[in-house]
């Protein structure tokens, strides 16, 4: 039988796969870390490339996500609470990617496969809150705080089931909103650029 070790290093690499550096540089043979805001993540790279390129990349970083904690976790019977960390895991890797020097992305959209893996339900209000917020603000980044501050009450009211993980989840949440702490300063002092394809943006925004 594979060993929880053996999932959790699995996870991580999962999570470490760098898709959207991987992507712009394959087809516009550009080094993301170094256009846009520099970050790895879905958000920079549909402002450098486009939908076509972002969509995909942002699917295949919730199944970092997602796979954890319904295959591998499963795999090595690692219980709901082993597989959420295992997920967690895949986060760690898509944050700090050992293949571009521990750089990476901010987590949103693999934490989200976690979600979806374990508590649909909350899924579903979490990306309600997060696409209502964008619409309304503009901004990818409040969007992700807002919707990462909702995801334990919507843990507690929509997934009874996952009540006991709701403490597990506001650690996932923090680690989402600590991941933002350049963004809040910016949407604090009025300097965050608002979500648009082709905008310039300060090193380190979303």
């Amino acid at each position: 039988m594979a060993s929880w070790g053996a999932a959790a290093v699995a996870s991580y690499f999962l999570g470490a796969i760098p898709t959207s550096y991987l992507i712009a540089k394959t087809v516009a043979g550009l080094d993301l870390r170094m256009v846009g805001s520099g970050n790895l993540g879905a958000t920079n790279l549909y402002r450098v490339l486009g939908w076509k390129y972002a969509l995909p990349v942002a699917l295949f970083d919730g199944c970092k996500g997602a796979i954890p904690v319904a295959v591998f976790g499963p795999w090595v019977h690692a219980g709901v609470l082993g597989s959420l960390l295992l997920g967690v895991g895949a986060v760690i890797g898509h944050v700090f990617s050992v293949f571009v020097q521990f750089r990476g992305g901010k987590g949103v959209a693999t934490s989200a496969g976690i979600l979806f893996g374990l508590a649909p339900g909350a899924f579903g209000a979490a990306l309600a809150i997060w696409a209502a917020t964008l619409a309304i603000s503009g901004y990818v980044s409040l969007a992700s705080v807002v919707a990462a501050a909702a995801l334990p009450p919507a843990i507690w009211f929509l997934v009874p089931t996952r009540r006991g993980l709701v403490g597990w989840f506001a650690v996932l949440a923090l680690l989402v909103i600590w991941l933002h702490r350049a963004n809040i300063r910016r949407l604090l002092n009025g300097t965050e650029a608002r979500f648009g394809r082709g905008a310039p943006l300060p090193r380190g925004s979303q």
